[in-house]
């Protein structure tokens, strides 16, 4: 009786163990499947996937993280420069204000490459304030000549 009891206690633990395994196999294989569709899912629920609204699934802490990080944020230099340029023209004229965008530019050369669009704001503000004749008259060569550039696209 012992011979037979052993026989299918083994053919038992043969039988369980390829069970465990087939079920292992089956999940090393769905497992991943079921992961990469959900993050697939997820990807598609993020503001900019869609125009509607209801498909926008973010949690309103994150949104709101990311407005007071926004806020936060300083204004850039190059647009604290703009802003100073522009009161200057406003106050003085753009003469003055090309000035002092070229001292900044030869003071701060990381601005160098905002040069050419601060000068082009600059000129659009003459034009604003003095007419596309009497603003040309105040064009230097700073940054590429670009202020002339931007009275006469403004003109």
């Amino acid at each position: 009786m012992t011979y037979g009891r052993r026989a299918i206690t083994d053919r038992y633990a043969r039988c369980v163990t390829h069970s465990v395994r087939r079920i292992g196999r089956t999940l090393a294989f769905v497992l991943p499947v079921v992961m990469v569709l959900s993050g697939t899912l997820a990807v598609t629920a993020v503001p900019w996937a869609a125009s509607n609204s209801d498909s926008q699934l973010l949690a309103a802490s994150a949104r709101s993280v990311a407005d007071a990080d926004a806020a936060a944020k300083p204004p850039a230099p190059q647009d604290v420069l703009r802003d100073q340029l522009l009161q200057e023209l406003r106050a003085k004229d753009p003469g003055v204000a090309l000035t002092h965008l070229q001292r900044a530019v030869e003071g701060r050369p990381s601005l160098a490459r905002h040069c050419m669009s601060i000068a082009k704001t600059l000129g659009k503000a003459a034009v604003e304030k003095y007419g596309p004749t009497r603003a040309h008259r105040f064009s230097r060569p700073v940054c590429d000549t670009s202020f002339a550039s931007g009275v006469a696209q403004f003109s």
